[in-house]
């Protein structure tokens, strides 16, 4: 940490004086944003940070206090905020293509989802990551986007490091046997 205080510590500080928790938003805003703008859209990726954030903050005076990083408990948060925003997309495009209007969906979920990755992945690579269950494509873009660690994983989607492992090894033989060596090569430089 910057300033010598773990993220443990500004949460706990933040208990006694929450404007003290701005600091952990300003450790880890840059990288929460990023991330769901990733996962969605630069333009939804604000009012994500914001929903990620105002949850993290009511929910301080639960964290776990011997984890000294917050950054898993927060992509955790993130996790369940994106998933909230794809489903209610997903609810608003059905509904909107089950009205006689021709209003166009704002974002239906396939096209939030091709948005997302069809220039950074590639078409085959969308293909087999959109087979993936949902639990399965989260576990893969805390990994590959986010960059945390299996124990942070683990942290952040609240199961075991022996479920990262395993769900990781499937998902990688899944890969491996649609995309070819070239990418088998790529997952384990990574």
């Amino acid at each position: 940490m910057p300033d010598g205080e773990s993220d443990a510590d500004v949460i706990e500080r933040s208990w006694r004086n929450p404007e003290c928790f701005a600091e952990l938003f300003d450790r880890h805003v840059s990288e929460i944003h990023r991330y769901a703008a990733r996962r969605l859209s630069p333009q939804v990726a604000a009012d994500i940070v914001s929903e990620v954030f105002l949850a993290a903050f009511r929910n301080r005076g639960r964290y776990d206090l011997s984890r000294v990083d917050a950054r898993p408990w927060l992509y955790g948060i993130s996790a369940n905020v994106i998933s909230n925003q794809l489903r209610t997309d997903g609810r608003r495009a059905r509904a909107m293509a089950a009205t006689a209007a021709q209003q166009p969906a704002e974002f239906p979920v396939d096209e939030i989802a091709e948005r997302i990755t069809a220039a950074q992945l590639g078409p085959r690579l969308f293909s087999v990551l959109d087979e993936l269950s949902a639990d399965d494509r989260e576990l893969v873009l805390l990994v590959a986007w986010a960059e945390l660690t299996y124990h942070e994983v683990a942290q952040a989607l609240e199961i075991p490091l022996g479920t990262v492992r395993s769900r990781l090894h499937r998902i990688r033989i899944k890969l491996r046997r649609s995309l070819g060596p070239a990418f088998h090569e790529e997952v384990h430089r990574g």
